[in-house]
């Protein structure tokens, strides 16, 4: 279970829930096929690291070019 960071402190970083768990999801399935993690805290749960680096502002999220035609 995530305590910190907190689900509010992560959605100030995306549009919306959905966006979050996808973007979380892809970088913990990253950090365990072995990417280097870039946030200094020591955890051993690649969802955690994935979400500090996400809260941390260290990830960039990109849309899918074909979300970006749509809008």
């Amino acid at each position: 279970m995530i305590v910190k960071p907190t689900v509010t402190e992560l959605l100030r970083r995306v549009r919306n829930r959905y966006e979050l768990v996808i973007a979380t999801s892809k970088r913990a399935r990253q950090i365990a096929n072995g990417a280097p993690v870039v946030t200094t805290v020591k955890e051993d749960s690649p969802v955690t690291l994935a979400a500090n680096e996400i809260a941390e502002g260290k990830i960039e999220i990109i849309e899918p070019e074909e979300v970006k035609k749509e809008m």
